[in-house]
């Protein structure tokens, strides 16, 4: 395949077919390497330089009625974490100041729950008013499935930049992974956050026995879904929870991660694509290359996992030369 010609097409707005998508993700690791330099190109033309910085807040913590077999935060796992009720508004917009004050562009409020009440959107609500009149920050909510675009309204009105509902794996596979809820449900949800003019957060978790015919399709589905940022993770396995022993995680080798991410950018050039969970375990020390295929990384711990130091991460952007900024008029993903 010519490397050269698929990055001008993508720049042109053509993005790799599936099959040819197919071929990048299943090139030897020997290869590989041509395929980030193709993928960092195309960033670099669209994004420079830039890098968004993420910073998670786990607001409300466990007891969550999904199956979902990846999350310690189930009501059905066994994992030894620590559970809360959802924080209070002063309490979020303390941990907002933490997070702008450790650099991040963007502040993410995620609560475990299957789908929030009208209690729980309006203490969401309240925390980003209060924290918008402070700081100069991005807020992106993660409150699981929406049943009402009333509550999406409410969200954009207070101020909510971006929303989060990850599809994580593809329609085919998705009742393997939970059976409380559908894949269709995700995809509903998604687009009442479109409807409503909020910023689409939507991404997936690699590592979970998914086929590269279903990595393929996820990236071609949050490009018709018109995802404005795409959080890529790799499935950290937590003990107590089905997938936490680890059995499906073995083809993802730091090539493998490259692989997956540049195909990514190519499907999804304009994205905000995040290096996101699990990169610091699967991607060990290839992971700079990560950041020259995504624009954007979670800074600190994830929810109920610790993630990569903070300082480590500042000194692996400054090493590759990247800058940690970002611009409101980057938001909305122009395709």
């Amino acid at each position: 395949m010519n490397l050269n010609k698929l990055v001008e097409d993508v720049l042109r707005g053509e993005p790799p077919s599936r099959e040819q998508a197919l071929e990048l993700l299943r090139l030897p690791d020997e290869e590989t390497l041509q395929l980030v330099d193709a993928a960092w190109r195309v960033r670099r033309a669209i994004f420079g330089k830039k890098v968004k910085v993420n910073v998670l807040l786990n607001a409300k913590s466990g007891y969550c009625p999904e199956d979902c077999g990846y999350c310690s935060q189930s009501r059905h796992a066994q994992s030894f974490i620590e559970r809360y009720p959802m924080m209070d508004a002063e309490t979020i917009l303390k941990k907002a100041r933490e997070a702008y004050a450790a650099g991040a562009h963007r502040f993410c409020i995620v609560t475990a729950m299957r789908g929030p009440t009208w209690r729980d959107i309006e203490r969401v609500a309240e925390a980003t008013r209060r924290i918008k009149a402070e700081l100069p920050i991005e807020v992106c909510a993660c409150m699981g499935l929406l049943d009402d675009p009333a509550k999406a309204q409410v969200l954009k009105e207070a101020g909510v930049d971006a929303y989060n509902h990850n599809l994580n794996t593809s329609a085919d596979r998705y009742g393997e992974i939970t059976t409380t809820h559908t894949y269709a449900d995700r995809v509903r949800t998604v687009k009442i956050i479109k409807q409503a003019g909020i910023s689409i957060c939507s991404g997936v978790i690699v590592g979970m026995s998914e086929t590269d015919e279903d990595i393929i399709e996820l990236a071609y589905a949050l490009r018709e879904l018109g995802a404005d940022s795409i959080p890529v993770n790799f499935l950290i396995p937590i003990p107590g929870t089905p997938l936490g022993d680890g059995g499906t995680t073995e083809k993802l080798t730091p090539w493998h991660c490259l692989r997956v991410l540049s195909v990514f950018r190519l499907i999804n050039p304009r994205a905000e694509l995040r290096a996101s969970a699990g990169r610091e375990i699967h991607l060990r020390t290839l992971q700079p290359l990560a950041m020259l295929i995504a624009n954007s990384l979670f800074l600190g711990d994830y929810l109920t996992e610790k993630g990569q130091a903070a300082e480590a991460d500042w000194r692996m952007l400054e090493d590759l030369g990247l800058e940690p900024v970002w611009e409101a008029a980057t938001l909305q993903n122009q395709r």
